[in-house]
């Protein structure tokens, strides 16, 4: 599949494509870009929720109000979205190393997109699970849900919608983490914007990569917008 993909697109491009990027590179390095954004993703996301539900339910007058708890981890997430994600690049390595065994490439990219995105949806979020009006959660109290029930049956689904819009935001703030993280050898667009627009000085390759980027970003916010409004 992938074969025939390069194939149609070198054909449709060969009379207006010069430039010493192939487009068999072009393709392989927006798999990268997919494959850093999908797993950084599917991780963020899983730590996303775990940190605002935590946070949702031991804060001062939540449905398990917790000072230890919420105290502690409220200034962690705070540090870590406080760092740029170049910073995270190169003060994670050790890290990345430890769990990829290397620092460079696109498994490595992972770690630190990852840490970078996790409290950022987190905190998104919360956000969305905070504009849940009140008398929901006081009704479901009244009628006897545990907290697990409320948060799962009332909570999450009353903010779906939010949730959503906000995920779309976390993405495409991921793809343009992606794109960085390329000027330290992760791969993806990225890395061909830096290796081969700016260092060879192919203005092509450049432009090439703003349009996918645009694309891309439209797509997401899009596809997100359409997500948000079904019932």
């Amino acid at each position: 599949m992938r074969d025939l993909i390069v194939q149609w697109l070198t054909e449709i491009t060969a009379p207006y494509w010069k430039s010493s990027l192939s487009i068999d590179q072009f393709v392989t390095a927006l798999q990268e870009t997919f494959h850093m954004v999908f797993f950084a993703m599917l991780f963020g996301c899983i730590w996303g929720f775990i940190q605002a539900i935590i946070l949702l339910v031991t804060r001062p007058h939540g449905i398990l109000p917790n000072r230890v708890i919420y105290h502690g981890l409220n200034p962690i997430v705070n540090a870590l979205r406080s760092l740029p994600f170049i910073i995270l690049l190169i003060a994670f390595i050790p890290l990345t190393k430890l769990l990829v065994g290397t620092s460079i490439g696109t498994w490595a990219a992972i770690v630190p997109l990852t840490i970078y995105i996790g409290p950022y949806m987190g905190r998104l979020i919360e956000t969305s699970l905070l504009e849940v009006n009140e008398g929901i959660i006081e009704s479901a109290q009244a009628m006897g849900a545990s907290p697990l029930q409320i948060i799962f049956k009332f909570i999450l689904p009353e903010a779906r919608s939010s949730l959503i819009l906000n995920l779309t935001t976390a993405t495409i703030s991921l793809i343009g983490a992606t794109a960085m993280a390329g000027a330290v050898g992760a791969g993806g667009i990225g890395d061909l914007a830096i290796s081969y627009g700016y260092q060879r000085f192919d203005t092509s390759v450049v432009i090439l990569t703003v349009i996918v980027l645009l694309l891309l970003v439209q797509f997401v916010q899009t596809f997100g917008e359409w997500l948000s409004r079904l019932r």
